[in-house]
């Protein structure tokens, strides 16, 4: 837990927002550190100008069989939280469609109020797609939120605390995807340069794991079919006294992040529950996204290390892998 500590500390104090490139600069270069010291080679893999992201790679690629993933850059502010239940696909998708109506409805009506007074009904329909594009990019592009602790920073601090808490080994590479926040851009490129690796190995992927008791572990379809790989992570992240893990391979489960983009995935978040929604996440870019659980680092790190001997076991008897 003291490793933990100071790792959320400096996080939350000196890089608590990675969003400009110089942000991110900074903090790649601190991170490159870290690993090094925790025994790994890290480098930088950079996808050219238009893709415009730069991953953090600690471990060989092309060797190893699990990935383990989380993205470090940050979001801007929105008006309202940015609602994921990953369970209650009809909530997230109606929440969301309600939200774009709303600002939809919002630039019509500043539409009429700036052309009405100065009797200039054929400006209306131009300047609201004007405003309607403004407000869709300030929600998606806009002002930096100062509050990340969630969403990623818990991400960051979970790949930082399982490098340290582990053995090295060829088989596992850790990846920092950039640009999450534009829509998947760095993990859509690491996809693109690992191609045998995204479409053969097993991604593990730490996003918004800080803030709620309830730790998601939501397999893809294709991972679904594994026995070994459930039954490796039914017996590494049982329910505790402080966090409950629950393993999601049946029903309908939507989790939008960086995981996505591989076929074997794991994606891990950890949620609230109310009765009649499900499980969801609060706060999400908003200033009040301050939470971050060390008992839930903590509970990760050693289900990883519980996980990763078992499921290496079972792969050299002849279960999934690369």
């Amino acid at each position: 837990m003291e490793t933990i500590e100071k790792y959320r500390e400096i996080l939350l104090t000196i890089f608590p927002v990675r969003k400009t490139a110089a942000q991110k600069a900074d903090f790649r270069e601190w991170l490159r550190k870290e690993l090094k010291h925790a025994g790994y080679r890290p480098k930088e893999e950079t996808y050219g100008r238009f893709n415009g992201s730069v991953n953090v790679v600690a471990g060989d690629p092309d060797r190893a069989t699990v990935f383990l993933t989380a993205h470090y850059d940050t979001a801007s502010r929105m008006l309202v939280p940015n609602f994921i239940s990953p369970t209650n696909v009809a909530a997230h998708v109606l929440y969301h469609f309600l939200f774009a109506i709303v600002l939809m409805a919002a630039a019509v009506v500043l539409s009429f109020v700036i052309t009405f007074p100065i009797n200039q009904p054929g400006l209306t329909l131009p300047l609201f797609l004007v405003l309607a594009l403004l407000i869709l990019y300030l929600s998606a592009f806009g002002p930096a939120n100062p509050s990340n602790a969630n969403a990623n920073t818990s991400g960051v601090l979970t790949l930082l605390a399982i490098a340290k808490a582990i053995p090295k080994d060829k088989r596992v590479c850790f990846v920092f995807f950039d640009n999450n926040e534009r829509n998947l851009l760095g993990a859509k490129a690491f996809k693109r340069e690992h191609s045998r690796a995204a479409e053969s190995c097993l991604f593990l992927n730490f996003d918004c794991v800080g803030d709620g008791e309830h730790m998601l572990l939501m397999p893809s379809k294709y991972s679904r079919w594994d026995e070994n790989l459930i039954a490796a992570l039914t017996d590494a992240f049982p329910e505790t006294e402080a966090v409950k893990g629950r393993i999601l391979d049946k029903g309908l489960v939507y989790y939008p992040s960086d995981h996505r983009k591989f076929k074997f995935h794991v994606g891990v978040a950890a949620c609230h529950r109310l009765s009649g929604l499900g499980y969801y996440i609060p706060h999400l870019r908003t200033k009040k996204d301050t939470v971050l659980s060390a008992e839930n680092v903590a509970y990760l790190t050693e289900g990883i290390a519980r996980f990763l001997p078992a499921y290496w076991e079972e792969q050299d008897k002849g279960g999934q892998g690369s």
